[in-house]
């Protein structure tokens, strides 16, 4: 079964999204002859995911900088208001108790018709249950273990290819943060084929094999990765 593929489609509605109003304090706005300038709005956002990103369509393009009072899946919702029936993917480096309610409506909603989680090698535990839970509803092949930091999410479906990237964790959080949303385009090809290139890992398998398909070492001289081998992970 394809890792994009929904074994078994849900009814079940979101109903939980986190969007709380405040005051809005403006836009800008900066508009370029050429589509290949992709950016077309810029938003100082104090209200919600729908508001801030605004309409779903060819070419759109907006950066935004919040207060934290909405999430990254609050934006995937907007944008698969917009899209409807789709395939999505998303990185994150770990699913945090507060963010479990979310992630797990997220899963049963039934416009997402295929799924890919990349998520970091070291969630394996603390996030068992939920991994189990979205291999079964997208199938054993739709997870992908990374040493993983980013923030994306893709969905596609419409017609359209919207790529969402930003600072924001899966629920809100009161705190500055800032998103992208573009269609179509250079960066949604790129991280896809990443997407597509990262090679399928067992849940058990080893830590080595994580940091192989990460790709880590092709980045760095290697005296310079040997200080990560003793200092803590940072927090979230």
């Amino acid at each position: 079964m394809s890792a994009f593929a929904r074994e078994t489609p849900k009814k079940t509605g979101l109903g939980m999204v986190n969007q709380k109003a405040g005051v809005h304090s403006g836009m800008t706005e900066s508009r370029k002859s050429s589509p290949a300038g992709r950016r077309t709005r810029a938003v100082e956002s104090f209200r919600t995911a729908a508001e801030c990103i605004g309409p779903v369509g060819p070419g759109m393009s907006v950066f935004a900088v919040t207060r934290g009072q909405f999430s990254m899946l609050d934006a995937v919702l907007h944008v698969l208001d917009g899209v409807g029936p789709a395939r999505l993917s998303i990185w994150t480096w770990t699913i945090a108790d507060y963010e479990i309610q979310a992630f797990t409506a997220l899963a049963k909603d039934d416009r997402i018709r295929g799924g890919r989680l990349v998520i970091d090698g070291g969630a394996r535990g603390k996030n068992a249950p939920l991994i189990s839970d979205w291999q079964r509803t997208f199938g054993p092949d739709s997870v992908r273990y990374v040493l993983n930091h980013a923030k994306i999410a893709t969905i596609e479906g419409g017609g359209l290819r919207v790529l969402l990237r930003g600072s924001m964790n899966l629920n809100f959080n009161p705190r500055f943060e800032q998103l992208d949303v573009t269609e179509g385009g250079e960066d949604f090809d790129l991280v896809r084929r990443i997407e597509e290139e990262l090679p399928v890992l067992a849940d058990a398998c080893a830590g080595s094999d994580v940091y192989r398909a990460s790709r880590v070492a092709e980045a760095f001289e290697p005296e310079k990765l040997s200080v990560f081998a003793t200092v803590k992970r940072w927090a979230k």
